[in-house]
């Protein structure tokens, strides 16, 4: 207990959103900078990409249950009657005084179910491998391997920063939001469901491919059916549409006035609604620069250009599929 204490007095802010979202933030680089010390010692990154996913889901449990584990703590402190557990069930009912509310349970959920398939998916692919390639100039680096973690920390934060901010949210503030579903609920909801769809489906679409060329079924060098017809990276222009879907539903309450309110941003006007909207929209603007810029679309294209540049079939093939945004 002394330890739990000592952490819970040493994040406890005079804003409640800030007592939830700092931990919660802390935690990422917490639990990156543990992972990466064996990493670092057995140069090996095997772990690497599981580790994010149990990253994004450990900060938002934490994010979600922080504020009542303070609750319960002061009332043992107190000698008082410690407050329930959150009822997950009762938010999805839209029961009041539940301590959550279902956009929050929906949202962790939708970040849950992401994190959950992509861990998995990638864990399998480097088990199966051996090892991964973005890996081949760091992992012998222990600078480099300890930034490659925090890079990831950062990640994780950035992404997640529009749940987290939900669920740092005063639960009291909730009630003062519409019960009924808005516009940017269903925006919101639409395009993560529509996201999640054309990632899943363009995964599946190039292992099935990929295992037919080791079955010799095939002699084709690059996909270009299904989904690859369509766009040259619809795995990518999924991941960056369920984000946008998350940051949709999240900017609803954030923006709205009981959203200013909890953020502490209530009155400074229209700088608050920006300063909102900028916390849920940095989700997917960082993931589609990482993803457009950096780590996604340049590797790949630089290494199939590098290797098919001079052929007809794949000149005529990105020529005529979009790179990112598919087309009809």
């Amino acid at each position: 207990m002394p330890i739990l204490s000592t952490l819970l007095h040493s994040t406890a802010f005079s804003r409640p959103f800030l007592s939830t979202l700092v931990p919660s933030i802390a935690l990422a680089y917490t639990l990156q900078g543990a992972v990466a010390i064996p990493s670092i010692l057995a140069q090996s990154e095997k772990f690497y990409d599981l580790s994010g996913s149990l990253t994004y889901l450990s900060c938002v449990g934490l994010s979600l249950y922080l504020p009542t584990i303070r609750a319960r703590y002061a009332a043992s402190v107190a000698g008082g009657i410690k407050p329930d557990w959150p009822s997950i069930l009762g938010a999805l009912k839209g029961v009041t005084r539940t301590g959550l509310n279902w956009r929050q349970v929906v949202l962790s959920a939708a970040v849950g179910i992401w994190a959950t398939r992509l861990g998995s998916y990638l864990f399998a692919r480097i088990s199966a491998d051996g090892k991964d390639s973005r890996f081949d100039s760091i992992r012998q680096s222990p600078p480099k391997f300890l930034g490659a973690f925090f890079a990831q920390a950062t990640w994780v934060s950035l992404c997640l920063m529009p749940v987290l901010a939900i669920n740092s949210l005063p639960a009291s503030l909730f009630a003062s939001l519409p019960a009924a579903v808005t516009i940017t609920d269903i925006i919101g909801l639409l395009l993560y469901v529509g996201g999640l769809s054309f990632e899943v489906a363009a995964d599946r679409q190039k292992n099935a491919w990929v295992q037919e060329k080791k079955e010799k079924k095939h002699d084709e060098d690059f996909l270009t059916r299904g989904l690859w017809s369509k766009s040259r990276h619809p795995n990518y222009f999924g991941e960056a549409t369920l984000w946008t879907g998350i940051a949709t539903l999240s900017a609803g309450v954030l923006m709205s006035g009981p959203g200013q309110v909890g953020m502490g941003l209530a009155s400074y006007g229209i700088l608050g609604k920006v300063a909102a909207g900028a916390m849920a929209g940095i989700s997917p603007a960082f993931v589609s620069f990482l993803l457009l810029k950096v780590s996604g679309v340049p590797l790949s294209e630089g290494k199939y250009d590098k290797r098919y540049g001079d052929r007809k079939d794949y000149q005529k093939w990105k020529e005529e599929t979009p790179m990112f945004i598919p087309k009809l």
